[in-house]
């Protein structure tokens, strides 16, 4: 067993430290102040090479796996980019897995490439303002036509969908009463988010303003047959195939978030005078901090064995889910300490530690919620009832 990373894996997070050197916590700052889409970093990120990271290099990526792009998307966090800056490329990382494994040799020509080179933006269309994490119990139909489907329907927490061209959306093609599984009858698309069809509204929330969420009103959008990915009616067997992937990158990011916050939080406690001494000199600072450190690194740990796992074709269901809720929790703790060690200043945005604290609470409800993680492990790890 081997713990340290290889020559390739510390290159990749040097590289990537570079490419977001320009990008720095005033940057950021800016972005959460006004809003709008980092089209610039974006736009850095693919220049550099790194946003096929995990796609075939047949289609113009890198090939490496889900570990690399973990520590990818670790040192973006890192950086001070946070989840503002996870969440502008995510997509491009693991969200068309499905393509990948599933898709026919035409489109993975036709989709891939633009992607990857970033000539293409696209969101990941799946919840429903009425399901949740219910998935199987999808409302949106996609109703079969002579030439491919007609589509209506809502999604809701839709990331970057006021930016991009494209969207994979999960609709159901078979009703519910009809299959003998809920999960049948679901299918996937990769295709055009055609305005026209397709009403986006943005969402006001809380933290990560540089990245816009959104709800989706789709009104009869017609999507060609060359669009469905895989077999009708099997897109959740096909979505299945990013899940794994997107918590793990979701905990990498959490890791990430919380290391910079405590950096940030750690340098003003050794400057900080108060009572002719630094404050980090007292105990009752110093200990959080130390804790803090200790939970980030063990929840680390857990991020690199799951996408470890995941790399080499072995079960990691339970290990991404884990690995998202340690690492979701580490780094609020961390993230939560670093404001309090700041005391009045740690509310102040030019201290930056509020804001990654905003976003560290996104990491604790989704992709997944830290309830239905302990479901989870409760059911497929210790063998007990299922509770919901």
């Amino acid at each position: 067993m081997n713990f340290a990373w290889t020559p390739e894996q510390e290159a990749i997070r040097e590289a990537i430290l570079q490419v977001c050197k320009p990008f720095d916590a005033a940057y950021w700052l800016e972005r959460d102040r006004n809003g709008g889409f980092p089209l610039d970093f974006h736009k850095a990120i693919a220049d550099a090479g790194w946003l096929g990271v995990c796609m075939p290099e047949a289609y113009g990526g890198s090939g490496l796996g889900i570990q690399e792009a973990a520590i990818m998307v670790q040192a973006i966090s890192e950086s001070g980019a946070g989840m503002s800056g996870v969440s502008a490329i995510h997509m491009n990382i693991f969200g068309l897995n499905p393509v990948v494994v599933f898709g026919t040799e035409e489109q993975k020509r036709r989709i891939l490439p633009p992607l990857i080179s970033g000539k293409e933006k696209a969101c990941f269309a799946v919840t429903e303002p009425n399901t949740g994490l219910n998935t199987t119990q999808l409302k949106t139909f996609a109703k079969k036509t002579a030439d491919g489907y007609v589509v209506n329907g809502r999604k809701v927490w839709i990331s970057t969908a006021q930016v991009t061209e494209k969207m994979l959306l999960l609709a159901r093609t078979t009703p519910l009463e009809d299959v003998k599984k809920p999960t049948d009858g679901l299918s996937l698309f990769y295709t055009n988010l055609d305005r026209r069809y397709v009403d986006v509204k943005e969402i006001e929330k809380l933290g990560r303003k540089a990245v816009d969420s959104n709800e989706l009103f789709i009104d009869n959008l017609p999507i060609p047959q060359e669009d469905l990915i895989g077999e009708e009616g099997q897109g959740f067997r096909a979505i299945l195939h990013s899940m794994n992937p997107e918590r793990a990158l979701a905990a990498a990011g959490a890791i990430g978030l919380g290391r910079v916050a405590l950096k940030r939080a750690a340098e003003y406690a050794g400057e900080r005078i108060i009572f002719d001494r630094p404050i980090g000199k007292n105990q009752g600072v110093q200990h959080p901090l130390a804790k803090c450190w200790m939970e980030l690194e063990a929840a680390n740990l857990m991020v690199m064995n799951a996408a470890w796992r995941y790399d080499q074709g072995l079960p990691c269901g339970a290990e991404s889910n884990a690995a998202k809720y340690l690492s979701g929790e580490a780094g609020f703790r961390a993230c939560e300490t670093a404001v309090l060690t700041h005391g009045g200043f740690g509310y102040a945005k030019e201290y930056h530690v509020e804001r990654y604290f905003r976003e560290a609470m996104l990491l604790r409800i989704a992709p997944i919620s830290t309830q239905l993680i302990m479901c989870y492990i409760a059911e497929k790890v210790l063998g007990l009832p299922k509770s919901y």
